[in-house]
């Protein structure tokens, strides 16, 4: 997956609680294992009519939304079902950072393997970083990873924490495949190990 060090962008606010996992992706698109092609459908019930036109007043059919890379939501963001198609969609769209009162576990733990970064914060937190997202002119922000802090438009601050091993998987862009292969050298050479100790494992191999 792609590092993450720092990102500025346009932040797209969402004051909704409980968006769920159906609201990011509707079950309707999660017959593919790909992970490229979900951002045209992200938010797709929110976003669009049945008949496929958008949605006006939906922020990511907005000016300069469209182009966000951050999304600035209500708490229990990613409840519901543990499908990983949401963080596939967000990521495609383009939205590497969400920040939050508080994630579902499992969507929080789903964004790191994605390399996205899910930032909790305290409620007041979040509701002047959604004033400064809702003003398309305050809606630019830089989320420094290394530093952890988010720059606001005025140069002010916001700190933020972040587990340490997940911060070094981000910074390095590993995700669970990657972290195995650091190791090929020590799994390569337990499999010869075993291959000598028990051979009768490997005879049909």
């Amino acid at each position: 997956m792609d590092q993450f060090t720092t990102l500025t962008g346009i932040a797209a606010p969402l004051p909704m609680m409980n968006v769920d996992t159906d609201m990011i992706i509707p079950k309707q698109h999660l017959k593919t294992i790909k992970r490229t092609g979900l951002g045209k459908v992200l938010f797709d019930e929110l976003r669009f009519q049945q008949s496929g036109e958008e949605i006006p007043n939906f922020v990511l059919n907005q000016t300069p939304y469209r182009e966000a890379k951050i999304l600035i939501a209500g708490d229990n963001f990613g409840c519901g079902s543990s499908r990983e198609h949401a963080p596939w969609a967000l990521l495609d769209f383009g939205i590497r950072c969400v920040i939050a009162p508080s994630f579902a576990d499992i969507f929080f733990n789903n964004c790191f393997k994605n390399g996205i970064l899910p930032i909790a914060l305290e409620q007041t937190e979040v509701d002047t970083l959604m004033e400064d997202a809702k003003n398309p002119e305050t809606a630019t922000m830089t989320v420094d990873l290394t530093a952890q802090v988010i720059h606001r438009h005025n140069e002010e601050t916001v700190p933020f924490t972040v587990d340490e091993f997940r911060k070094h998987c981000l910074l390095n862009g590993l995700d669970d495949i990657s972290l195995t292969l650091q190791k090929a050298d020590q799994i390569a050479a337990f499999e010869q190990q075993q291959r000598e100790s028990l051979p009768w494992l490997w005879a049909n191999r």
